[in-house]
């Protein structure tokens, strides 16, 4: 049989052979299986794998019909990293209009909730512009972003200065003392954005600090939900599992550290969260079928169990897609193409 062409996690070129194939396709799943306490792939779906990944195509797809919607996050911001020199408004009209991009996301420079707060009130405009010249559903997005509260930026103690200190009490709760800031946070910036006519609001990168970053999410997303029923909201992933930084946060009960996608996604449940974006992080240094193989066993899992819809991560570093600011199109439609056939999921 002839070679298999793929890559590594950062993108590098890599020839395999189907039995090198199907070795790291079976190394991927059981890596996730044993990390998550959750099922393998089945013999049919890792043959399945294996068939996406022999098809001799630059780019591949699902068949019609089978499409998923897509969420975007920090889009406006994107395109700009790729050279297109154009304002915000403009960038939406372009995703939409010129891309036929399903739904877009309003988001500003400082892309977290901490210094949007006290220019909100410029936001607001901005996106009552946009939403008079654009169709698709339009959030409004930043990142809840804990590390911002502490100091240097913020006027708690950096735990991550205090624990080597042995200071772990003290760490702990400069710890519960973001949670509080971050909420109002939140809080005041998406009622405000909302209020403007917002479709849907987007916290994104939830966990980069850990499970304090994830309990703020939750508990801002259920106030918010209270607040006004009808509220969309959707909360994407840093991680595949929740930084134990604090080590004993609970939220409802829960402990949060430790928790993978299949367990992320109940309490987002709980909080009212309407579309959930699990993360499954990319190994520079193993073939992109194990990685392929292990994210769609993780999200797999949580697929099964959960009851909103799921909008997997899958962008540079997370969902099996190479750690590249531009990610190779054979590797991001066979990673999409896998995740949608055999998740059977709602988005991308």
């Amino acid at each position: 049989m002839a070679k298999i062409i793929t890559r590594y996690g950062d993108g590098t070129p890599l020839e395999m052979s189907e039995s090198e194939l199907m070795r790291d396709l079976e190394a991927g799943t059981q890596d996730a299986a044993e990390r998550g306490r959750i099922p393998v792939l089945s013999k049919e779906e890792l043959a399945h794998l294996r068939e996406i990944f022999s098809l001799p195509y630059n780019f591949v797809s699902v068949e019609p019909g089978n499409e998923v919607v897509l969420t975007y996050d920090a889009g406006t911001l994107k395109i700009r990293r790729v050279g297109v020199n154009v304002d915000r408004i403009q960038a939406l009209q372009i995703y939409e209009k010129i891309m036929g991009a399903d739904t877009m996301e309003l988001c500003h420079v400082d892309y977290s909730f901490k210094p949007i707060k006290p220019i909100v009130t410029m936001e607001q405009p901005i996106l009552e512009q946009a939403l008079l010249s654009t169709h698709v559903p339009l959030f409004y997005g930043a990142m809840p972003n804990l590390g911002t509260y502490t100091q240097p930026d913020g006027p708690f103690p950096n735990p991550s200065e205090l624990m080597p200190m042995g200071d772990i009490k003290g760490a702990r709760a400069s710890y519960d003392a973001t949670v509080e800031e971050a909420v109002k946070d939140i809080v005041y910036a998406a009622r405000a954005m909302y209020a403007s006519g917002a479709d849907g609001i987007n916290l994104d990168t939830v966990g980069a600090a850990g499970e304090a970053d994830f309990k703020a999410s939750l508990m801002a997303a259920a106030i918010l939900k209270k607040e006004f029923p009808d509220i969309c909201i959707e909360v994407g992933m840093a991680g595949e599992f929740i930084l134990g930084m604090h080590g004993e946060m609970e939220w409802e009960g829960a402990r949060l550290a430790g928790m993978y996608p299949h367990e992320q996604v109940k309490l987002a449940e709980k909080a009212g969260v309407t579309i959930f974006g699990p993360v499954v992080n990319t190994n520079t240094s193993e073939s992109t079928p194990w990685n392929l193989s292990r994210a769609i066993t993780f999200m797999k899992a949580c697929c099964d169990v959960a009851t909103i819809p799921i909008h997997v991560n899958m962008g540079m570093g997370v969902g099996a897609v190479t750690v590249n600011d531009h990610p190779p199109v054979d590797v991001v439609s066979r990673a999409s193409k896998a995740m949608v056939e055999i998740c059977q999921l709602d988005g991308l």
